[in-house]
């Protein structure tokens, strides 16, 4: 296999005929979809005119994902391609395109008086009749055409306007700091890093630095905040939500009481949290708790080294173990040059996984240093794709799932890995997967715990009026407070994480935080089936897979007969969390 990706399977190149007529059809497709929404008030035939509105749908968005995917993933391995980012422009510029006739779509699907005879008469629309439904029930939050228009051009001078100041400030944002007696001005992802450093001294003096320096922009990001924050009431309400809470679960497929029994099974868990922070404290000399900048800090330095190839055998062997089908799909995206492996220069940072729906494949980017976590987030991306592959049978239309449930391939993927290496491993090297395995948890259960209840108080104060730095910051110690409790030193709390969060900025994502910790708790709560249920489990794991994209999530796990409504399934998965931090607890007095 090659270590870089190969993207020929959706076009040669970017001048290639096959690619600049995909360009010019979707033109042609748009500007058709556009006639054809203007007449449907006057179909006569409704089945007809709905059955095309389908084809139409899902026409478009393959060819538009299919030649974004294509811009996107060029760019994503070379920063630098200077066509690439032209033409990721230039589909996006025609994406937005969509949205005046698919309003006026939307609209005629919602006034269909007979809906449940037309779907009943057509296989097309059986096949489809849940993002049918959805259309007609999102329909009730839908204003005008022309309100809808306004809202979404006023949008791009407010709230993307004011994201973008905020990157703005956050991205050059520089940090006074002295490193090794000398003074310097260093980016804030420099300084952020270092809470990964092994010396503790550099932890603290990075966390002090960082923390000092928030002066110089703090104004113009909570002007953003509020700015944005305040935009999402005036529509929610507008559009007819309870709050920007509720527009977030309508939009995540999942109802209130959801939320509520994961919640109630993660406020129980926190004293075991607590637990894990104290003892982590204790091994690195603190009698207080953990400062927050030793949140990130390494108790050993022992950890598995894995070549790429050996992370690779290590991966197949394990999934093997799990089901053939998750094996072969390995197999087939690793012979097939579907994974750019290898950091180089202009290759963007992280990992992440593209499902392309045109083409039934899927492209994972990597940047493999040869440690465990190297071999784990491999694990992580190659579940993203497995997932894709469970939804190949599926239309796009059916294939998109929410927020919620995006997260559990992945997760179970990299549950899977972790367990072996820990049953494996030595003493040393088995408490170092899982104090990194608990430190994730503690981000993802914790930590979005406090994120959720920070953005739950800012939404209900900026309700009345704007919130200065004070009462943000104030928010933000408050809910670090209740979440991590004794755990963490007061002292050394973290007053400005609001700045640099990404999530609290996006207009259109709000409470973009539990969606985390319902992807991880999920794939727990399943994991804890395939203990249960063993061989049985895998084909009904992969019948769950397929469905995402077409059912409310409380139907998607009905299909391993979890309810996500009973607090007791979360408990089930939280334990799996608690066994791991008694293992590490009993570790830490034996090494």
């Amino acid at each position: 296999m090659s270590n870089n990706w190969s993207l020929n399977e959706l076009y040669p190149s970017f001048t290639s005929k096959e690619f600049l007529n995909d360009l010019e059809k979707i033109d042609k497709d748009i500007n058709n979809l556009k006639i054809f929404a203007e007449k449907l008030n006057n179909s006569s035939d409704t089945l007809k005119s709905l059955e095309s509105v389908i084809n139409k749908m899902e026409s478009i968005y393959l060819l538009i994902s299919k030649t974004a995917s294509f811009a996107s993933l060029t760019i994503s391995a070379d920063s630098r391609n200077i066509e690439g980012r032209k033409y990721l422009d230039v589909v996006n510029a025609k994406n937005s395109l969509l949205a005046e006739p698919f309003t006026k779509i939307y609209k005629w699907i919602a006034s269909i008086e007979n809906i449940d005879e037309v779907i009943k008469s057509s296989k097309l629309l059986k096949n489809h009749e849940f993002i049918i439904k959805e259309i007609v029930e999102k329909n009730k939050y839908m204003l005008s055409d022309k309100e809808e228009a306004i809202i979404a051009k006023m949008r791009t001078t407010g709230s993307d306007a004011w994201s973008n100041y905020k990157d703005y400030l956050i991205s050059t944002h520089k940090v006074d700091i002295n490193v090794d007696g000398k003074e310097e001005s260093l980016p804030l992802t420099v300084v952020l890093n270092m809470a990964y450093s092994k010396d503790p001294d550099i932890r603290k003096k990075a966390y002090e630095a960082e923390i000092n320096s928030y002066g110089k922009i703090e104004e113009g990001v909570a002007a953003a905040l509020n700015g944005i924050k305040g935009e999402v009431i005036t529509t929610s309400e507008l559009k007819g939500y309870k709050s920007p809470l509720h527009m977030t679960l309508e939009e995540s497929r999942m109802d209130e009481e959801i939320l509520n029994a994961m919640i109630t099974a993660i406020k129980e868990s926190l004293p075991v949290f607590r637990k894990y922070l104290k003892r982590k404290a204790e091994i690195l000399g603190h009698k207080n708790g953990l400062p927050f900048y030793d949140l990130y800090a390494p108790v050993i330095e022992k950890e598995m080294k894995f070549t790429f190839e050996e992370g690779k055998a290590f991966v197949e062997k394990n999934f093997r173990g799990f089901s053939n089908n998750l094996a072969d799909f390995v197999v087939k995206a690793f012979n097939n040059n579907w994974l750019d492996v290898y950091p180089k220069e202009g290759k963007v940072g992280g990992a992440f996984c593209a499902s392309i729906k045109d083409i039934g494949e899927s492209r994972i980017l990597l940047n493999y240093g040869d440690s465990f976590s190297d071999v784990v987030t491999m694990a992580h991306e190659l579940g993203h794709g497995f997932h894709g592959e469970c939804l190949n049978k599926e239309t796009m239309l059916n294939s998109e799932y929410p927020m919620t449930l995006a997260e559990t391939a992945s997760n179970f993927c990299e549950i899977i890995i972790k367990k072996s290496a820990v049953k494996d491993a030595p003493k040393e090297e088995a408490f170092a997967i899982l104090e990194a395995e608990i430190s994730d948890c503690n981000q993802v259960i914790v930590d979005i715990y406090s994120r959720f209840l920070f953005e739950s108080e800012v939404f209900e104060k900026r309700k009345e009026s704007s919130l200065s730095v004070e009462e943000i910051n104030d928010a933000m110690i408050r809910a670090q407070k209740e979440a991590y409790g004794d755990g963490l030193d007061s002292n050394y709390l973290h007053k400005y994480m609001w700045t640099w969060k990404p999530h609290y900025y996006y207009a259109t994502a709000n409470f973009y935080n539990f969606p985390y910790a319902f992807g991880n708790l999920f794939a727990k709560g399943l994991y804890a089936e395939y203990l249960k249920r063993g061989e049985s489990f895998c084909k009904e794991y992969e019948e769950l897979l397929a469905v995402t994209g077409k059912n409310m999530v409380a139907d998607v796990t009905k299909i391993m007969n979890i309810d996500v409504h009973d607090v007791n399934f979360w408990r089930s998965s939280l334990k799996l969390i608690e066994e791991d931090i008694e293992k590490f607890i009993e570790l830490s007095y034996e090494i």
